[in-house]
């Protein structure tokens, strides 16, 4: 099984230097490779104490130095937030810094405060989404950047150096609403999953998107990457502790940073879906809704997490695991004390199972389809 390792870098204490920030996670990072991870991601966010993470390929590019088989993962670069030829240009560059580690994770963001600083308008991110996807994937595996669409225009140009390798099987994009898992599937793009659904809904998008991926590509779809926040403890108390605590304030800062109560969603092009999230929450209380963020991630004792691991893996057939084990304020002491129980309990457990694969195996062309039984601890609004 192939598990990577995610770092959000939060500061949601208040006093707490952003220095002490990055000085707790990256001694996390510093430790991925020789404690097992296969690989090492960071989500792109700007400008809040959301996460203190705004140029991802440059820490990327830090790793790379320091590990020598780790692969590099974004989840995700937010495409409407950069000039497309710098993505194609930065991710070429970290191919060669990492030789060949570097995935490409793509999203077209949802964070209002992110689009507003950046002066841009939200209106158009779906647009600016696709055709910016479209030239970077094109230009990739060209070596040449050269669009002509409706809000995009880039003269025919050379990227230097050169890309390292293809792109194919190691481009991800977050797609949350319908409209973008069709269009993932229409780009031929894998799928990276972040739990904000029921997984019985994950479960039926997925096997829709396989489909219509083989319709459109006569391929089968690269399996999914998957990403959870865990909490692990010996003791069970402890660990519902470390639900009720951090979970849940992770879970709270999501929502107040992509105003996931905010019904005005229905009336920015692109987003009505998280309209209908709003009124979800309207309708069950906020309390509720953090709750149930909160249950899709993953708690419990050592033996409890590789069960409920292993439980969703084979659920929803995916290739890589990501794991976050820092976030929701957690004290360097409870983070430290969080990754390496779970490194020397739950890693050797999960990465003895011959399930899921590696980054951009696919799917098989006969899978069992058969549902499991998730824990009962694992809730739905």
């Amino acid at each position: 099984m192939h598990l990577g390792l995610g770092l959000t870098f939060q500061n949601l204490i208040k006093g707490q230097p952003d220095a002490e920030v990055y000085r707790n996670e990256l001694a996390l990072a510093a430790r991925a490779e020789d404690d097992g991870f296969d690989s090492l991601w960071t989500p792109e966010h700007h400008f809040t104490d959301y996460m203190l993470t705004p140029i991802v390929s440059q820490f990327l590019s830090w790793v790379a130095g320091r590990a020598k088989r780790t692969k590099l993962g974004t989840m995700v670069t937010v495409l409407p937030w950069w000039e497309p030829i710098r993505v194609a240009e930065s991710f070429t560059l970290l191919d060669h810094l990492s030789e060949g580690r570097a995935i490409l994770g793509l999203g077209r963001g949802l964070g209002r405060v992110e689009f507003d600083a950046f002066r841009l308008n939200m209106n158009e991110s779906r647009r600016r989404f696709t055709e910016y996807a479209d030239a970077i994937l094109q230009g990739l595996e060209t070596g040449y950047m050269e669009y002509d669409g409706e809000l995009y225009k880039q003269p025919r140009v050379k990227i230097r150096p050169q890309p390292y390798a293809s792109f194919k099987n190691r481009t991800f994009a977050s797609a949350i609403s319908p409209y973008s898992i069709d269009l993932m599937a229409r780009m031929g793009v894998g799928l990276m999953v972040i739990a904000q659904k029921p997984w019985e809904t994950v479960k039926t998008e997925l096997d829709g998107y396989r489909n219509h991926f083989r319709e459109l590509n006569g391929l089968e779809a690269p399996k999914p990457v998957m990403n959870v926040f865990v909490a692990v403890h010996e003791n069970p108390a402890e660990a519902q502790r470390m639900r009720e605590i951090y979970l849940q304030r992770y879970a709270r800062s999501t929502v107040d940073h992509y105003e996931f109560d905010n019904v005005s969603f229905a009336e920015i092009e692109g987003y009505e879906y998280y309209a209908g999230i709003a009124k979800n929450i309207a309708k069950h209380r906020l309390d509720k809704f953090n709750g149930f963020l909160a249950d899709l991630q993953i708690w419990g004792t050592p033996e409890q997490v590789v069960e409920k691991l292993r439980k969703y893996v084979s659920y929803l057939d995916v290739g890589a695991l990501l794991t976050t084990l820092c976030y929701g304020g957690m004290p360097p002491e409870v983070a430290r004390a969080n990754y390496d129980l779970f490194v020397r309990k739950v890693l050797p457990e999960l990465k003895a199972d011959d399930v899921g694969g590696d980054i951009g195996v696919r799917y098989s062309s006969a899978r069992d389809s058969t549902l499991l039984t998730t824990a009962s601890t694992q809730g739905t609004v």
